[in-house]
């Protein structure tokens, strides 16, 4: 007999002895605890405290484009050619190996000049922009002026906390001030809060970690710093002995041999210097690039300086 009729066999003799069938309730299938919209808050802000998202703003491409900068919608422009020509033998040391070892923080770049005016924000700028261009790389653009930032000015956006709030307090974080554009590979770290220590900040054991940081966090990234004159404050000699590469901007028929030469002094810690020669008349071979080259418009920033 099987195990079914003999159940049912069994119920009828209960029946019939005037007993009632036990009833057999299922254990209940155990629930996971839902948390309350309490916890859930604190699991939200928890993670949003664990991956900060940095805040986007929006760059007016048209607005850049009719003052003379590269942009990524006018990428045939005269200007984006230059630039193009400029930036290669800066991304291949980037990435470049001398011998057996790679060269040091080869993607920390600063631009720079001897003295005021002679174009430097206009290159930084200029050569982010034609870097986020490349498909192998992206770029944060650093503005380092910190006495003088110009780089959101230019773009058309408001001031924001940056590079020297992220030294000033050490609750910050670097993505807590980066900004992200709507051109897909530019970053922005802008100059943050003007202080009277920054060029103490600069040269501090958080500068350096903070630039190990930058260096190391994306294999690819490559990263532009708009720094102050060399001859007009300390501030850039002092980021200049984290840098791996300087571009020294030149201004044509303004720029004495001295003052250069004295510049250059300033900064032999840096293992590759270059020289752009900015706002020349004359086209043809001669400078560091092969060749000088000129813009038509200046910054409203490096003609009032």
């Amino acid at each position: 007999m099987s195990l079914i009729e003999k159940a049912v066999e069994r119920l009828g003799q209960l029946k019939q002895a005037g007993q009632e069938a036990p009833v057999i309730t299922p254990a209940p299938t155990p629930v996971e605890a839902v948390p309350t919209s309490v916890e859930r808050s604190r699991v939200e802000i928890h993670a949003k405290e664990a991956e900060p998202v940095s805040r986007a703003v929006t760059i007016d491409l048209e607005r850049l484009a009719h003052m003379g900068f590269v942009t990524p919608d006018q990428q045939r422009a005269a200007i984006a050619e230059e630039y193009r020509v400029i930036k290669r033998p800066l991304l291949r040391n980037a990435s470049a190996v001398r011998g057996t070892s790679r060269v040091a923080n080869g993607n920390l770049i600063m631009v720079t000049s001897a003295l005021p005016g002679e174009g430097k924000s206009f290159t930084a700028l200029n050569l982010a922009m034609s870097m986020a261009m490349e498909l192998d790389h992206s770029v944060l653009l650093v503005d380092a002026d910190v006495s003088k930032p110009s780089i959101l000015k230019q773009m058309g956006l408001p001031p924001e906390r940056g590079l020297m709030d992220v030294l000033v307090d050490a609750k910050l974080d670097l993505p807590d001030v980066i900004l992200r554009t709507n051109i897909e590979k530019l970053r922005i770290l802008p100059a943050g809060t003007a202080t009277p220590r920054a060029t103490e900040l600069l040269a501090s054991e958080g500068m350096n970690r903070l630039l190990d940081e930058m260096a190391s966090r994306y294999a690819d990234r490559i990263i532009v710093f708009d720094s102050p004159p060399l001859l007009v404050t300390t501030e850039s000699r002092a980021l200049a002995t984290h840098m791996g590469q300087i571009v020294v901007v030149v201004e044509a028929e303004r720029t004495t041999h001295s003052a250069l030469k004295q510049a250059l002094a300033t900064i032999e810690s840096c293992p590759i210097k270059m020289m752009l020669l900015n706002k020349s008349t004359v086209h043809g071979p001669g400078g560091y690039y092969g060749y000088g080259y000129g813009y038509g418009q200046e910054s409203e920033d490096d003609k009032a300086a």
